[in-house]
């Protein structure tokens, strides 16, 4: 599933390689298991992304009461304990309209702000996509507006409670943009012709003739569509690196917003999870030419995997711990916190050594920062380094993206909280403490770390299929030189 993929994981090969114009025609196995696994991340990430956001409430605790209790546990008693309001709960006409509003204000600034036109990877075509990349600055112009919002109206600074208040509708908002436009790209695919002129194709392994897996895992490699005044834009580009990822950010300032409205305080705790993801956040969008050399852009197609993946999971999975420190503000001891910003900073040291170290390597050889490096030339043309940081592990940077995501995490503690009062519409006088539930919001809070630790064990297993593929003895003999996979001495 997508997640921070400029920042996503990169694929390994170093150096540049010569595309095959020809269309290719060899078959792709299907990846999650064929159409019954895409049925089930589809059907199940969902689910699981409501199940988070009603699990973590300010109503009864986290997890609810009913839940520590199965035996006695009720449908009814449940509804009740998650705040559940029928329908109303899960959508709303103002917080549909304030998502559209979002993604006006973005799509204007990628418009409007100066931006770097950057040319894509050679396709098998032969040719090359332009993009146009502002990524950082759009961020920056919309954090200020609120930033200075803010400072006029404090706390009640009607954005953070809009989004406290409909943080489920806007999640179901997302959802149906992200499926409506699952099923646009699907049909649009339909017209991509040999040879067009548009330089557009078909994924390799997104064309298998079963519409469902098909429509998941993306038919088109890169969907483009031409709007009235604002010209034409890459749809996969501009979902990875703008929506999802800014709005991630903002969640968590709206929860932080939302702990001072509480307890008139903001703790050490939530602070770190917003900063450490900020940074993640902003550093990715300063590198987003990067993104051009991922998986995600050079291989996989646009379909539900990616659209949901973008604005969905990202923003409202990520945010969690934030989200369940606005409730139960975790105060940390000096030991704690620098024991995580340690962890947060030896994993951004490894993950941009690694990921500047391979540009550098393939934009410019002779750069004296890379020059040094030995590397494995392959029959395909192809350079693969074979000393510094990639010497260690064939996918030193997926350790680094990991060990930042415990810092991501680690602030929630032993998590787990029972709501002792009901708080007023702006959360003052919120009282909880950890009671029976302590440990059993762990489930909720360090679900993240697990899920990636996942996900980057599967990047990995598809990249080296695919470099198996492409480079045949060389990557056996590359893998004798470097034989861990992503840590060290470990795996």
């Amino acid at each position: 599933m997508a997640e921070l993929k400029q920042r996503r994981p990169q694929t390994h090969e170093s150096g540049a390689s010569t595309a095959d114009a020809s269309t290719d025609k060899r078959e792709h196995p299907m990846e999650f298991g064929g159409p019954i696994g895409a049925l089930g991340v589809s059907l199940g990430t969902p689910f699981l992304c409501y199940l988070f956001a009603f699990f973590l409430n300010d109503v009864s605790g986290c997890p609810p009461p009913s839940v520590l209790h199965p035996y006695t546990l009720s449908l009814e008693q449940l509804k009740h304990e998650v705040g559940w309001q029928g329908f109303s709960s899960l959508v709303n006409t103002k917080a549909f309209v304030g998502t559209l509003g979002y993604y006006a204000l973005s799509l204007v600034l990628w418009r409007i702000l100066p931006a770097q036109e950057v040319e894509g990877v050679q396709l098998r075509s032969g040719s090359r996509l332009k993009y146009r990349f502002n990524a950082f600055s759009s961020a920056v112009v919309t954090i200020g507006l609120l930033a200075i919002g803010t400072a006029v109206y404090g706390v009640d600074f009607p954005v953070w409670p809009f989004i406290w208040e409909n943080f489920i509708p806007i999640l179901t908002s997302n959802l149906i943009l992200a499926f409506v436009l699952a099923v646009y790209v699907y049909v649009r695919s339909f017209s991509v012709k040999p040879g067009n002129q548009e330089s557009r194709e078909l994924a390799e392994g997104g064309h298998s003739g079963n519409i469902l897996y098909d429509w998941f895992i993306g038919r088109e490699l890169n969907p483009r569509i031409t709007l009235p005044i604002f010209g034409e834009i890459d749809i996969k580009s501009w979902m990875e690196m703008r929506p999802g990822l800014t709005g991630w950010v903002i969640l968590d300032i709206a929860f932080m917003a939302r702990q001072y409205s509480s307890y008139g305080k903001v703790t050490a705790s939530i602070l770190i999870v917003t900063f450490t993801h900020a940074f993640y956040v902003l550093d990715g969008l300063y590198m987003e030419p990067a993104i051009l050399t991922t998986m995600d852009i050079t291989t996989d197609g646009f379909g539900f995997m990616l659209s949901f993946g973008d604005i969905v999971w990202v923003p409202f999975i990520y945010s969690v711990p934030a989200r369940y420190l606005a409730i139960h503000p975790k105060e940390l001891t000096y030991f704690e916190i620098a024991c995580i910003l340690a962890v947060q900073g030896v994993g951004y040291w490894v993950f941009r050594g690694a990921n500047n170290e391979k540009n550098r390597f393939r934009t410019n050889p002779n750069d004296p920062k890379v020059q040094h490096l030995k590397y494995m030339k392959t029959a395909s043309g192809s350079k693969l380094l074979i000393t510094g940081w990639w010497g260690t592990a064939r996918h030193i940077n997926y350790l680094g993206d990991w060990l930042m995501s415990w810092s991501y995490c680690l602030p929630t503690g032993i998590a787990g909280y029972i709501v002792l009062n009901a708080p007023d519409a702006t959360g003052a006088g919120t009282k909880v403490e950890p009671g029976e539930a302590k440990g059993w919001g762990m489930l909720i809070t360090y679900f993240y770390m697990i899920y990636f630790a996942v996900l980057l064990i599967h990047r990995e297993l598809r990249d080296e299929a695919k470099c198996k593929a492409k480079y045949g003895k060389d990557w056996d003999e590359y893998c004798k030189k470097v034989p861990y996979k992503i840590v060290p001495y470990v795996y």
